[in-house]
């Protein structure tokens, strides 16, 4: 175990990189992150279907985590399910169930009677795990009134934030929870969209994260889940707006949006149901859901002596496989300026070596690998590109590779063909004759850049 701010004890979890699990067995991975998100502020947007799911106790043991670790954590929740409820079991139906349509006094009672269970539940649960929290009318609204000819009534729209009140609550340790419920000045109550509170909260705390929990597994695109997703690229795909998108999740996704132009750089849109999923959210490369970023999220640069056994770790199954040629430590040391690293959020998910036989002028590209959470992202034709502009750069008129089990990779993706032994450097060539992999030759010609 390990201690890490009273009266908080946990094992700290690690995240299976291939099972996108968090498990409390090794440390290491969560230590990574604890100097980043220290004191830093994080969102989360709860809808109203995951406070009564039976996971949710799970996912107040992950707060609870969070909290350990001296993450400061503000609670938005939702109540779309359980006005709905309330209405059926009263023999009719409400008008408003997300917070943006007409809210008649019918339903504004609902809003307030489901809203009010759920705050209590949270705070029963937040109680449960010995965690400090209050409801707040930290929500100044004001009534959103007549749009396109139509009275909203009491549906109202954020004003501005109490920031003192919550900075004031933030900085004793308390968790604030707030209802999808604004308040005006004269006392008058509207039902406020819990996603525009939230982002109206990560945008006045200047929170480090935005996380909205709800009950599907984030974006997708094709039918395939969108692990990130540049702000601008997601904007551009909101006009038109998809329409096979559900209206919570297009919700989700403007107000992600919003976030990120405001200056909140990270906005995870996550399944609420999957246990410990918030964890593995939260301290992993590849996560369990959406995430939209706002500045650059990737980075491909030169690996230090530092790096060297994250490389080592990062490609230990290739080499044991014999996918990629076994490399020591003192073998990549020898060379550590000729490696690259392909980083997500400061971690290493793919690398690419380029070695250079200025006689020959040609350069060789090597050690290419993509950790299997991030294939099919398009990060190993990225690293195929940085080496080969590189390979330009220097002046270099070919560029060479060996491969056992990509080369057709190489030569679909990067633009290769297949040569012989022959087009390999002396030095490079002796190696390869000693060598028993039999690998293919393959050749890149280069239009130097003038």
């Amino acid at each position: 175990m390990i201690a890490l701010t009273p009266p908080y004890l946990f094992f700290a979890p690690c995240v299976d990189a291939n099972l996108n699990e968090v498990k409390p067995t090794d440390l290491r991975v969560i230590l990574r992150y604890i100097p980043r998100f220290r004191e830093k502020t994080f969102v989360l947007a709860i809808d109203g279907a995951i406070v009564t799911d039976d996971n949710f106790p799970n996912l107040l043991l992950d707060i609870a985590v969070l909290r350990s670790l001296n993450i400061r954590i503000l609670l938005v929740h939702g109540a779309a399910k359980q006005i709905s409820s309330l209405a059926i079991e009263q023999g009719g139906t409400a008008s408003n169930l997300d917070g943006t349509g007409i809210t008649d006094a019918e339903t504004l009672q609902l809003s307030l009677t489901a809203a009010n269970r759920l705050t209590h539940e949270i705070l029963e649960g937040l109680s449960a795990n010995d965690l400090r929290a209050a409801s707040t009318n930290a929500i100044i609204a004001h009534p959103l009134g007549i749009v396109g000819g139509v009275d909203h009534q009491f549906t109202g729209k954020v004003e501005r934030v109490d920031v003192e009140m919550l900075l004031a609550l933030l900085s004793q340790g308390i968790i604030p929870v707030i209802p999808p419920l604004g308040f005006d000045g004269d006392g008058k109550t509207y039902r406020v969209n819990s996603d525009a509170i939230a982002f109206s909260l990560a945008d006045q705390l200047k929170a480090s994260k935005l996380i909205f929990l709800t009950t599907t597994d984030g974006l997708t695109r094709n039918g395939q889940l969108i692990r990130q997703i540049a702000v601008a690229e997601l904007k551009q795909r909101l006009s038109p707006v998809p329409s096979n998108w559900p209206v919570n999740l297009l919700s989700k996704a403007r107000y992600a949006v919003a976030a990120c132009e405001a200056g909140v750089q990270r906005v995870h849109i996550i399944n609420g149901e999957v246990d410990e999923g918030l964890l593995a959210e939260v301290f992993s490369n590849e996560g369990i859901g959406t995430l939209v970023h706002a500045n650059e999220y990737t980075q491909i640069r030169k690996a230090l002596k530092k790096d060297i056994r994250a490389l080592q770790i990062l490609t230990k199954t290739s080499m044991d496989s014999a996918e990629l040629v076994k490399r020591t430590r003192n073998t990549i040391e020898k060379q550590v300026s000729d490696y690259f690293l392909y980083e997500i959020d400061k971690n290493p998910v793919g690398c690419v070596a380029l070695h250079i036989y200025p006689e020959q002028n040609k350069g060789e590209l090597a050690f290419l690998f993509v950790a299997s959470t991030h294939e099919n992202q398009g990060i190993g034709r990225k690293l195929i590109q940085f080496v080969e502009s590189r390979a330009r750069e220097l002046g270099l008129a070919q560029l060479l590779t060996l491969s056992t089990q990509a080369f057709t990779y190489f030569i679909s993706k990067g633009g290769f063909h297949e040569g012989s032994p022959d087009d390999l450097p002396p030095a490079r060539r002796e190696k390869y004759e000693v060598s028993d992999r039999k690998s293919k030759v393959l050749v890149k010609r280069l239009n130097v850049l003038e």
